[in-house]
């Protein structure tokens, strides 16, 4: 006797993610509203509500069925008195200046909405209110109207139906995908030492639900360790997605190289390559709408056939999504945005995830996604989540704006730079610091960026003034500046520096700038909201001083892969006679580049050397061309392109000698690979520690605050760190050999040591 077959699970998709693939047609267009930021949205919404009666219900959740498809989502607020459910949109500029296309997409989300409330609550009928909010006057634009619940019903089956067709292929494409990756094989005859702990403790962290920091060394395949075990975690834990985030382009690429290995082309995953917009816009010089460019006029006619071409194309790295978004005749960067909802790994940089206004990290929230997140390097999460919530402004940009300006926007600009004025005289100093941004200055560029706002929304199409640009450049600023007033707090600080001559754009011109020190409170939500995230790199210790500026739990496990490289690959030597303090540099040159040429003489091949900053580099290098004219020399050079950078890569040939000269922390301290003979040691000329200066003193102050360690946090930890990194260029395999030579007697120290790795073999030698 045979069982009937078991009914599919539903496709779940939120009310939002439903209506955006049935309902919206025609253009792109960004014109309408520069819109408010999600700060200035959350606090619009909380005023409407506000203004409502006691028993009005905001954030109203529902869910429906038809068929096989769930929907769900949350409706802004319902007014049972009166029957009415609302919708509220925040907005700023003329309503009439609404593209129709988008106020249609409102009034399907809200149709879609009362149907569900109707269905719940077996109501007959029901208003439905459109609510738009203008963010600079605070008035409503209210839309009414009156809907049987039957007909409701219908054009929630409707759009349901539309998207059946679409919910069943990723049901299928689901199904597949979990299969395969369930029997998923290792892409390499054999694990290599310790990349089977490693991918162990991901799956473990994964399989619990837990982050995890894994410091691995170099060259025992951490991409594919940490991407196999998450992929195999997938199906079991049911992952939805799993994003890959880099914090440099040479990152990405080693993810799509080895995500090609452990599911070649035909297997049913979808891999998308996500690039920044300036990259990947075909049209820099036309704007974002259909009247400009011809990749943006009907973008969301031509949207269903490209996206299925793209989802059946295989791997989307940049140049497929290119090749497909353009035979199809749409916008690469867009194209790519909305993949991002069906791929299910996705490959990007850090911003995506981690930034104020993450796009991944939104659609993860709105749809309930559960993810898995892996940060490759994540060393480099500390200062790039501190840069994700800094901002600055110079003074002189507000005065050259309010000179040249609309009239409209003339006084509120002249406004702020008497706000300036008056923050100057305060504080005459060169440079200080504040407890909190100025309240008086705060309100106006508060007032100015409102001005700002309303003028480029309510510019009559096809208008110009020769200063939109900046204006608009400005305006991001401004509310950037505005964000980090509304969250400051005492992760952050506030300092004034006036410019010397010849930087600024004349007399009393200075920088405010609003500096996180600590990304913890910021980068914790984003952490927490993953299901797992596995930080990886090759210099994570003290764990301690990452799970405390990152914003990770106190007991978040932490896994140290043993070096698979023996002592005798490497010797490492200390010249402890030679000082690369600041004070000691001009003596310093002439040693060093002595000591310099006797390793080379004795054995001759590749090798780098690194020095804190250009200047010592410049003057360590001229001292080295003078004294040995014939061993070959190359440097780094300031504002290196592609090109220039490749081409210093490229002097370290397979069996070429010479000296390339680099600024430790820079594009060839990490994240570069030459293996064998094309380099055989590396001199580092410095502890790498942080300039001391007025920002690092105050972060030392903080540090101390928060931790009790302001000096090994602010100093000591982020300068090892660069000093590992470089070194770690020189052993990159198991078959290789080479020297590494620490120039400075602070590397003999006890506290120095402990963060060098221990399998390193230091011995001392005389200078």
């Amino acid at each position: 006797m045979s069982s009937a077959p078991a009914a599919p699970a539903p496709y779940t998709v939120a009310v939002r993610a439903l209506c955006e693939f049935t309902a919206k047609a025609g253009d792109l267009d960004l014109r309408f509203t520069p819109a408010p930021t999600a700060l200035e949205g959350i606090a619009g919404h909380a005023l409407v509500t506000g203004r409502r009666a006691a028993d009005y219900e905001a954030e109203v959740r529902l869910q429906g069925a038809h068929g096989a498809l769930q929907v769900r989502g949350r409706a802004d607020g319902f007014d049972a008195a009166r029957q009415r459910l609302e919708e509220i949109k925040t907005h700023r500029g003329d309503l009439a200046r609404q593209p129709a296309a988008q106020r249609a997409l409102h009034w399907a989300q809200l149709k879609i909405y009362g149907a569900l409330l109707c269905a719940e609550r077996g109501l007959p009928a029901l208003t439905l209110a459109l609510v738009y909010f203008d963010i600079a006057s605070q008035r409503e634009t209210v839309f009414e109207e009156r809907h049987e619940a039957a007909a409701l019903q219908g054009f929630f089956a409707q759009q349901c139906q539309r998207f059946l067709a679409w919910a069943a292929q990723e049901q299928a494409h689901r199904a597949a995908r979990d299969a395969a990756l369930a029997a998923l094989a290792f892409p390499h005859p054999a694990f290599r030492p310790g990349q089977r702990e490693l991918a162990e403790a991901v799956y473990r962290a994964a399989a619990r639900g837990r982050p995890l920091l894994a410091q691995a060394p170099t060259g025992i395949g951490k991409t594919v360790g940490t991407l196999f075990p998450l992929l195999k975690a997938c199906p079991g834990k049911r992952i939805d997605k799993l994003f890959y985030l880099a914090a440099k382009t040479p990152g990405r690429q080693l993810a799509l190289d080895a995500l090609a290995r452990i599911a070649p082309p035909g297997q049913p995953l979808r891999v998308l390559e996500l690039t920044a917009r300036e990259k990947s816009c075909e049209h820099p010089d036309k704007a974002c709408h259909g009247e400009s460019c011809p990749l943006a006029r009907g973008f969301y006619d031509r949207l269903p056939a490209a996206r299925s071409a793209a989802v059946a194309a295989g791997p989307l790295a940049r140049a497929t999504l290119r090749e497909v978004a353009l035979a199809h005749q749409v916008c690469p960067y867009y194209l790519g945005q909305e993949l991002a909802r069906w791929a299910d790994v996705v490959v990007g940089d850090y911003n995506y995830w981690f930034d104020g206004s993450a796009m991944l990290y939104a659609l993860a929230l709105q749809n309930e996604w559960r993810v898995g997140v892996l940060v490759d390097e994540a060393h480099n999460l500390v200062d790039r989540g501190r840069a994700m919530y800094s901002a600055g402004m110079q003074r002189g940009t507000v005065r050259a704006l309010a000179r040249e300006a609309p009239a409209a926007l003339r006084r509120p600009l002249e406004r702020l730079d008497r706000q300036w004025r008056a923050l100057l005289a305060e504080d005459e100093r060169p440079y200080s610091t504040r407890e909190a941004p100025p309240a008086a200055w705060a309100t106006a560029l508060q007032n100015a960026a409102t001005a700002l706002g309303d003028y480029l929304a309510n510019a009559a199409p096809g208008a110009s003034h020769p200063l939109d640009g900046a204006l608009q450049s400005f305006w991001f600023e401004a509310l950037q500046l505005l964000r980090l007033v509304q969250s400051f707090g005492p992760h952050s600080m506030v300092d004034v520096a006036r410019l010397p001559a010849g930087r600024g754009t004349g007399r009393n011109d200075a920088e405010l700038h609003i500096r996180n020190l600590i990304p913890a409170e910021f980068l914790a939500p984003r952490l927490a909201a993953a299901w797992s995230s596995t930080l990886f790199s090759a210099t994570l210790a003290p764990p301690d001083f990452y799970r405390n500026t990152l914003g990770l739990p106190g007991d978040a496990p932490f896994v140290d892969i043993a070096s698979p490289y023996a002592a005798e690959q490497l010797r490492v030597r200390v010249a402890d006679g030679i000082s690369t303090r600041f004070a000691d540099r001009q003596a310093s040159a002439a040693p060093i580049a002595a000591l310099m040429a006797q390793q080379y003489l004795a054995q001759p091949g590749n090798y780098l050397a690194f020095f804190s900053s250009y200047d010592y580099l410049d003057l360590v290098a001229n001292a080295f061309a003078q004294a040995h004219p014939a061993i070959p020399h190359w440097r780094q050079t300031r504002r290196m392109d592609e090109a220039e950078r490749q081409a210093f890569l490229g002097r370290f040939a397979p069996g070429g000698a010479g000296i390339g000269f680099a600024v430790l922390g820079g594009s060839f301290g990490e994240g570069i690979d030459l293996p064998g003979d094309r380099l055989i040691g590396a001199f580092v000329a410095t502890l790498g520690l942080p300039q001391v200066n007025p920002v690092n003193e105050e972060m030392r102050r903080r540090m101390q605050e928060a931790f009790g360690a302001g000096y090994d946090y602010a100093y000591l930890y982020p300068g090892l760190r660069k000093v590992v990194q470089a070194a770690g260029r020189v052993i990159r395999s198991r078959e290789d050999r080479g020297v590494i030579v620490l120039i400075d007697a602070r590397f003999t120290r006890r506290a120095v040591r402990a963060l060098l790795p221990a399998w390193w073999p230091l011995t001392h030698t005389a200078a």
